[in-house]
């Protein structure tokens, strides 16, 4: 353990006419003082998303919590999550950040945005590792935690937003 401690904070907006947000956050605390924070963004907005959110970010960070694998937690929301009738596919992107011991972040990252580091100041390279999962490809890194390191993690909604508008989902 080291003199480093961590702030964390989240702001979630609504899809534009929507009461709930499709996407979820849940911090939860290991008994050994690590933190695990889950990102979720279910499919699509409204309801479903949230319901979809919330599920994964609960199971995720439950499971990571009690120390299982992420191998354990992919394969439970596979079988969990309601399979959505248009796109035939039971979806969510997470984004985990598991701060051990305030020493180090370990990054776990499935179709989100990569996660931002920002270090001295300055967005930083860290590495990933590739690994597939019941067909998913998920990214891991393990990143050694320094005084005023910043981690920026966003859903896909933020790449998204502004689609059919602004942008072009093609």
């Amino acid at each position: 353990m080291n003199d480093l401690c961590a702030d964390i904070g989240y702001k979630s907006i609504n899809h534009v006419g929507e009461e709930l947000c499709g996407d979820h956050v849940d911090i939860v605390e290991q008994e050994d003082g690590s933190i695990v924070i889950v990102l979720a963004d279910g499919l699509g907005s409204g309801v479903k998303a949230s319901i979809l959110s919330t599920l994964t970010s609960k199971i995720i960070s439950t499971m990571m919590a009690a120390g299982l694998s992420i191998e354990d937690c992919v394969s439970t929301i596979a079988a969990t999550l309601p399979v959505c009738s248009v796109r035939g596919v039971a979806y969510s992107t997470f984004t985990i950040i598991r701060l051990i011991r305030n020493e180090m972040a370990e990054l776990i990252q499935y179709d989100n945005p990569h996660v931002i580091l920002i270090r001295n100041n300055k967005v930083a390279f860290y590495p990933k590792t590739e690994i597939h999962i019941e067909g998913k490809t998920i990214y891991r890194s393990l990143i050694r935690l320094q005084e005023d390191d910043i981690f920026v993690a966003m859903s896909d909604g933020c790449p998204h937003a502004g689609i059919g508008l602004s942008y072009n989902f093609g």
